[in-house]
């Protein structure tokens, strides 16, 4: 039964960091398209999730954490839009670092994760009520 108690914390911590990936992601979606309002101002950066394994002391098991949480230091993309009061002597707008389509799939990857944990617990969760129907 203790292992079963395990497997459900795990899938747990998985389920967590899952859904932080996923606020994350969803942030970086939500600002694709939101671009500086004035010259020389920046536009969102990108944001990524790193993830560390550390000991759940309470079942004695490394779990999945987040580490923490950085921006993408990559290059800002470039638009043409002369007419906006944030654009270059070139006509230029900075953009955000965002691919939407890198996102999406990154979003799809972290939901299948997230399914997959609760689908464990699910199990678990199926196995102990059985067990315990088994000892009444």
């Amino acid at each position: 039964m203790d292992d079963l108690l395990r497997t459900m914390r795990i899938s747990a911590a998985g389920m967590k960091v899952q859904g932080t990936r996923l606020r994350v992601i969803s942030e970086n979606v939500a600002n694709s398209d939101s671009l500086p309002t004035q010259p020389g101002a920046m536009p969102y950066r990108r944001k990524v999730i790193s993830f560390s394994n550390q000991l759940d002391r309470t079942i004695g098991v490394n779990t999945v954490r987040v580490n923490r949480i950085n921006t993408d230091n990559s290059e800002f993309n470039r638009r043409l839009d002369p007419s906006h009061p944030a654009a270059g002597p070139d006509g230029y707008v900075l953009a955000p670092n965002i691919n939407t389509l890198i996102e999406m799939t990154d979003m799809r990857e972290a939901q299948r994760s997230y399914e997959a944990n609760l689908n464990v617990i699910k199990s678990s969760k199926s196995m102990l009520q059985q067990t315990i129907g088994l000892m009444r």
